[in-house]
């Protein structure tokens, strides 16, 4: 068989990712056979599913940082063209947001560990800084998640008057604020410190508490009130 026609329909019957699925169950593929049916075919010398794993392995097979990925950088792999690159992209977007979709109506906040949970279907994987506010009710449930600002990879500028405008249009009890850091760092700068102090003073003015903030990673959270700095 000549190589260059080394696409999946070509494979011993086993190792079809599609038939597989079809077969067994879309459980038993493993990541680099899901991805191997995204892409189709891979290239004169190795399989879709040889490909797929060679991706995989790019971000050490953490499907976290592949969500990451843009078009780009998926074209940086020979055999990945741009109709490739974004059907991938496509499918793991659906992915995240079929996450949001999936969050219930009504969460309690009653730690900082609820309060990462609640946000990771919206601050995952970003590659870039977004600064939100989870309004709570006297329950301390969330009434809105709500985006206030989004900049670039290493900071957002944020506007104090559309948090607590948000906050009283809502009939907020309290709020949080959660900002991620794409770099991974969860010390807060000096930047953060300050300008939590200054939402924290407004806060009690506008007699909205603020009673956390949250800086998110994909791999963990640094909480002002759990360190007392609230």
């Amino acid at each position: 068989m000549d190589s260059s026609n080394f696409t999946i329909k070509h494979w011993a019957e086993e190792d079809k990712p599609r038939e597989k699925l079809l077969l067994k169950g879309k459980s038993v593929l493993s990541d680099a056979e899901l991805i191997a049916i995204l892409i189709g075919s891979g290239t004169r010398t190795m399989s879709a599913v040889d490909l797929s794993k060679q991706i995989l392995a790019s971000v050490n097979n953490d499907l976290h940082q592949l969500a990451k990925m843009q078009v780009k950088d998926f074209q940086k792999f020979k055999g990945i063209g741009e109709a490739k690159a974004i059907t991938i992209v496509s499918a793991l977007e659906l992915g995240r947001r079929r996450g949001l979709l999936e969050k219930p109506q009504k969460v309690r906040i009653q730690s900082s560990q609820d309060t990462y949970e609640h946000m990771k279907p919206f601050l995952l994987d970003l590659d870039h800084e977004q600064f939100w506010v989870v309004l709570l009710d006297r329950a301390n449930q969330v009434i809105r998640t709500e985006s206030v600002s989004s900049g670039g990879v290493s900071g957002t500028v944020v506007d104090a008057r559309m948090i607590f405008r948000s906050a009283i249009t809502h009939l907020a009890s309290s709020m949080i604020l959660v900002h991620n850091h794409p770099s991974g760092q969860l010390k807060p700068s000096h930047q953060d410190i300050t300008l939590t102090e200054k939402l924290v003073a407004a806060g009690r003015t506008m007699d909205v508490p603020i009673i956390d903030h949250l800086i998110f990673s994909d791999h963990g959270y640094f909480s002002f009130a759990d360190e007392s700095m609230i």
